[in-house]
């Protein structure tokens, strides 16, 4: 396997102390995440999870298994393994985070932290056969949730590119039904927007089934499915006072070396 197609890292910390791994939405890309290396600690390195069948791989074929993808992140992460590592997924990626962490719980690695926005619980979460549905259908549904791209689906050329990624996505997250998911050892904190329909707030809070006692929390931000692009700053806030070390929040990452240092695995463009 080629551990880096897998992986952006969006800047490379000099000296990280810890990775902090990001997991994008259906039909999301490693993108979404390209602004957050600047509001967290200098010693925090950014990756971010490419998934195949978008961007730069879009000649390979997309993955519509939860556990195939799962066990292929987690196997190209070994490289990565010598920091500590936390994990963030948004929506469909919450679950993908959370599955990854099982997998590096089975090597002896439990991550300094999981947390999952924008998605109820796996033993919570009911979803649709959006991935049957026709393309005005599916691209109405994105629309619907409050995707920040979603005009690209009018673009013939785009939508032709994009929608399959997004189908296979959604035919992934309906095959993911686990009736009785296994408790992480990792602390747990969800997040969710106040107006997104998507997720019903107990579903969204029964991720604290899936870790000790006393190990999770929720915080909810304005907005809808997609609050963490307009509420960014505040969410990367709150990421970063988790991931500190105790007792110090330090300053935003000002002394991170550019892209492109030996080892950088992938160019910082769309």
């Amino acid at each position: 396997m080629d551990e880096r197609k897998w992986f952006r890292v969006h800047r490379r910390a000099v000296a990280p102390r810890l990775r902090l791994l990001c997991f994008p939405h259906a039909g999301g890309t490693a993108q979404l995440f390209h602004d957050w290396p600047a509001l967290l600690l200098a010693d925090v390195e950014v990756l971010a999870v490419r998934y195949p069948g978008r961007q730069d791989r879009l000649a390979e074929p997309c993955i519509e298994s939860m556990a195939a993808m799962a066990d292929a992140i987690a196997a190209a992460l070994r490289p990565w393994l010598d920091r500590p590592l936390a994990l963030f997924g948004h929506s469909m990626g919450a679950c993908v985070a959370y599955e990854v962490a099982l997998r590096l719980e089975t090597l002896g690695i439990v991550p300094t932290h999981l947390m999952v926005s924008a998605h109820e619980a796996p033993h919570r979460a009911e979803h649709a056969d959006l991935h049957q549905a026709d393309d005005a259908t599916l691209i109405a549904h994105v629309r619907g949730l409050g995707d920040m791209h979603s005009q690209a689906y009018d673009i013939p050329e785009l939508r032709e590119l994009l929608l399959p990624a997004l189908r296979s996505d959604y035919r992934l997250i309906k095959g993911y039904r686990p009736s009785q998911p296994t408790p992480v050892k990792a602390p747990v904190t969800a997040y969710v927007g106040q107006d997104d329909t998507s997720c019903a707030l107990d579903g969204v809070r029964a991720w604290s089934d899936l870790t000790t006692p006393h190990s999770f929390d929720l915080r909810a931000f304005p907005g809808d499915h997609f609050f963490l692009v307009p509420r960014q700053a505040d969410l990367v806030a709150d990421v970063a006072a988790r991931l500190a070390p105790a007792g110090h929040r330090g300053q935003p990452a000002a002394h991170m070396a550019p892209a492109g240092l030996p080892g950088d695995v992938g160019p910082t463009g769309p």
